[in-house]
């Protein structure tokens, strides 16, 4: 079988999440939420055979990853390509405050510009699909007719959704990013990816925060 099945599942919440202070490549810890969602996470997946876990090396990521690692037992490979969005010039600062002052670069940002890249050395939305589809397809080629998961960010989660279901990077968003969610996408070399379920939150008992980006 050429089939690659994926669990793709968002880092835990963070103190920045809920201060929607931009992360990007920053490596901020989970906070006491976050720890409880990863392990939330993980035990519901626990009844599931997991082949290969790869997650993002920034510690929100990872440490989610590894909740899942301590009880699945499968092993867990840092990958510095499955990081978030790059966001230069905007990491550490409030949407609140990119908005008052950086306004032209807001708009092109709000407007999901696939061109736009942030000063200071940011990516645009089309470097980070092509580096997303360059990563995921690699890594599901090497696991037919197994199971996988993948834990990254809120970007690279919004990136396998607009793959799987062929939506423009500029589309609206209709579908949730929420922190410890479980996604399920198919792979095969024919037809890249393609949904099964997306945003199952089932596991977490308490309101968990959606922000536009990790």
């Amino acid at each position: 079988m050429n089939v690659t099945r994926i669990i793709a599942i968002r880092h835990g919440e963070t103190a920045w999440n809920v201060d929607t202070r931009i992360q990007g490549h920053i490596d901020i810890p989970l906070n006491d939420v976050g720890e409880w969602q990863a392990r939330q996470a993980a035990q519901a997946l626990a009844g599931e055979t997991i082949d290969a876990i790869y997650s993002s090396d920034l510690k929100r990521a990872f440490a989610t990853a590894q909740a899942l690692a301590d009880v699945s037992g499968a092993t867990l490979t840092p990958v510095e390509n499955l990081r978030e969005r790059c966001f230069g010039d905007f990491e550490g600062r409030t949407f609140a405050q990119i908005e008052a002052e950086s306004p032209e670069q807001a708009l092109r940002w709000r407007k999901r510009d696939p061109e736009f890249t942030p000063h200071g050395g940011g990516e645009s939305l089309t470097m980070l699909r092509a580096r997303i589809d360059h990563t995921v397809n690699a890594l599901a080629a090497k696991h037919p007719g197994e199971q996988i998961a993948l834990v990254a960010h809120g970007g690279v989660m919004d990136v396998l959704y607009r793959l799987a279901t062929r939506l423009d990077l500029q589309a609206p968003r209709t579908w949730d990013l929420t922190n410890a969610a479980i996604n399920r996408l198919l792979w095969t070399p024919e037809s890249g990816l393609t949904l099964v379920g997306w945003a199952d939150t089932g596991h977490l008992n308490q309101q968990t925060r959606d922000e536009i980006h990790s």
